[in-house]
């Protein structure tokens, strides 16, 4: 019997999807390469490390999951969910609601409140029930950072600065965690106290993707994807 995974419930579907995917960039009239043939399956609630040396295109393939960008050729299903002919605006809405990013280096706005900081993916989408205000302090406090919610950016420690961007990526409950050498900046004794949090929400259900230079939290990914010269050397 033949099944269409078109009907299938996007609970039964891998949560990430790349198939056959090339992707290239134009330098004037040359065009440069950077992936080519990747295919990759990313189940619901795994911890999955991608890692590669500068230039092996891993940071490309973590911009295609995160909807960042499209393939050239190929296509990316998140949640069943393909990518190819979405709209700039489908693509955004669909990036707020189930991507949380987290950045090597915050990117947190300097002149707002940790607390505002954490608002600021509500203001182009909001799917929770409860009030944004009242969950973005309750995760604040989860960071253990209730007495830093009035405190800036300039005010914070690395490790305090990581957690309000861990709180910002999941003010919007999104199915999907995608960091990208989220302890790249702080020191080891840091470093170890946020990837702790990030096996802790895997162990919750969440699917956290992690692109990463560091062993360590390789040892602790369900899976290992290799990423060298623009291809998937294993997974």
């Amino acid at each position: 019997m033949n099944i269409n995974v078109n009907s299938l419930p996007a609970d039964c579907l891998p949560i990430v999807e790349v198939s056959n995917v090339r992707k290239s960039y134009l330098l004037g009239s040359l065009e440069v390469p950077v992936l080519s043939g990747i295919n990759l399956k990313i189940e619901k609630g795994e911890f999955l490390a991608i890692m590669g040396p500068s230039g092996s295109g891993k940071s490309t393939l973590m911009n295609l999951i995160g909807c960042l960008d499209r393939p050239t050729e190929g296509q990316v299903l998140i949640r069943g969910r393909n990518l190819h002919g979405m709209s700039d605006e489908e693509l955004a809405r669909l990036r707020g609601l189930e991507i949380g990013f987290v950045f090597q280096t915050f990117n947190l706005v300097s002149r707002l409140t940790a607390l505002e900081n954490v608002l600021l993916p509500t203001f182009a989408n909001y799917r929770i029930s409860s009030d944004p205000r009242k969950r973005a302090e309750e995760l604040l406090g989860t960071m253990g950072l209730q007495d830093r919610m009035r405190h800036r950016p300039g005010e914070l420690s690395g490790g305090q600065s990581q957690r309000v961007s861990i709180a910002r990526a999941l003010i919007n409950d999104p199915a999907i965690l995608l960091a990208d050498e989220p302890t790249g900046n702080l020191d080891s004794k840091t470093g170890a106290e946020i990837l702790r949090i990030f096996i802790n929400l895997n162990m919750e259900g969440r699917t956290v993707i992690i692109v990463t230079h560091d062993p360590e939290i390789a040892r602790y990914a369900d899976r290992v994807v290799l990423v060298k010269d623009g291809i998937i050397q294993y997974n």
